[in-house]
């Protein structure tokens, strides 16, 4: 009796098993949507060509898909992420190691869906969630170029470092169900077309908030839009800090104008600060390349972005320097740094950035302080033109104790107020990252 009893709540068990594992199944396996199901590549149109190469360069596909040495977008650049290592792949349109084969349709899923041909998951290292909000034109235009403007590359793709089973990718479609949006950006009714157009940059191929927003316990991004406050509101990122992009007058865009914005987007440099970091090769290869009124839209949409006093603290404002040489990292400063940043702190705007009020001085993380001291700057290429006073490395001089001190005096000196840099944390980004490369990836298109 008990035995048949047993065996029927089983069955009842069963049943609704096998049906949420079918429903799982189908659900990560599913083909999203598109608007181009029956849409048909149209002819070579040398407009729309050139349309394409411009979204691309808004969307910064270069910094991912392109190596110095290599053919452009041929793919290989390598990515860590908490599971394993993962190698950006060939996008050009070669037919056996490319996109080639893709569909318009095909196309579209994986760039707004994160989805490849046969249902295969990308890793949202790839930022579909921000370029779901692209356009229908725009993928329409970008699909033209990459196939059209761009050279095939015989480059085989580089399979992942990432171990089984975490390498499976179904469970990204349950990550994406929860975290990316499938809807194209939509215009606010209450707000100008010049504000719109910045917005639909920064959260789309801009994907601004991919390095400037901080990140959850499941790796995605706190806030998509101007919604959440959270939203470029700065965050840690490979060894460098990301600052925010909102009105914070000290970790911020609070003390810049939209023509000071504009003109560190289209020349890598202002009276604030200088392009660094991941930021190079975003302005070596796609800032300086938007058009004049786009880059006014974004520093518009920018500067409408509320900052958050509290998160912020105390406004900066410049405190004339003790120069008595017995502070720590004081003599460090005056013989290894004053020379371009001056005794004073205030550099020599706009070639020698400021430390005096600078963003990685005020910030409460110092990643960026220290690895730019560490490993210098990679070579700034406006207009075609190299600069000529690259940040060395400074990780053969310097002990890691002595750039330490040197951060701590940079980061409590002329009113600025950052925490004090241990020399522990210069320590664990010495042994996890790499001297700047002289060589930028600077990408001719055609």
């Amino acid at each position: 009796m008990n035995n048949r009893r047993f065996a029927r709540t089983a069955g009842w068990l069963v049943l609704p098993c096998l049906v949420a594992a079918g429903l799982l199944a189908w659900y990560v396996t599913r083909q999203p949507a598109t608007p181009f199901e029956q849409e048909q590549a149209a002819s070579v149109d040398p407009a729309q060509v050139s349309r394409g190469e411009y979204v691309a360069r808004l969307s910064d596909c270069v910094a991912c898909h392109s190596l110095p040495g290599k053919a452009p977008f041929a793919g290989g650049l390598k990515m860590a992420t908490p599971l394993g290592a993962i190698h950006a792949t060939n996008i050009t349109p070669d037919r056996t190691h490319g996109i080639g084969t893709y569909s318009l349709a095909d196309f579209d899923r994986a760039v707004r869906h994160g989805v490849a041909p046969g249902g295969r998951r990308l890793y949202p290292a790839m930022p579909y969630p921000s370029y779901a909000k692209l356009s229908d034109d725009d993928i329409r235009a970008m699909y033209a170029f990459f196939m059209q403007g761009v050279q095939p590359a015989n480059e085989p793709n580089i399979p992942s470092d990432i171990p089984w089973p975490l390498n499976l990718r179904w469970p990204i479609a349950l990550w994406n169900g929860l975290f990316a949006p499938t809807a194209t950006y939509a215009a606010k009714p209450n707000q100008d077309a010049l504000w719109n157009r910045g917005a639909y940059i920064v959260q789309g191929p801009g994907h601004c908030g991919s390095c400037h927003t901080p990140r959850g316990l499941a790796f995605n991004e706190k806030a998509l839009d101007e919604s959440g406050k959270p939203f470029l509101a700065g965050a840690l990122l490979d060894g460098w800090y990301a600052p925010s992009l909102r009105q914070d007058p000290n970790t911020g865009l609070g003390r810049w104008s939209e023509a000071q914005i504009v003109q560190f987007l289209k020349t890598g440099r202002n009276a604030h600060a200088v392009v660094y970091g991941s930021m190079t090769e975003a302005f070596n290869n796609s800032t300086q390349f938007m058009e004049d009124a786009d880059l006014a839209a974004i520093a518009r949409y920018l500067k409408s972005l509320p900052g958050d006093p509290q998160r912020d603290g105390t406004p900066w404002q410049y405190v004339a320097a003790d120069t008595r040489q017995d502070v720590p990292g004081a003599h460090t400063y005056a013989t290894r740094c004053a020379s371009c940043h001056g005794l004073d702190g205030k550099g020599q705007p706009e070639w020698m950035p400021p430390l005096a009020g600078a963003t990685s001085a005020l910030a409460k993380e110092s990643a960026s302080a220290i690895n730019i001291t560490l490993n210098g700057s990679q070579r700034v290429v406006a207009a075609g033109v190299p600069d000529a006073y690259r940040m060395p490395a400074f990780r053969e001089q310097l002990s890691d104790a002595e750039i330490a001190q040197v951060l701590t005096y940079v980061r409590s000196t002329w009113g600025n107020h950052g925490e004090a840099v241990d020399a522990k944390a210069v320590g664990k980004l010495r042994g996890h990252t790499d001297p700047a490369s002289s060589s930028p990836i600077i990408l001719h298109m055609r």
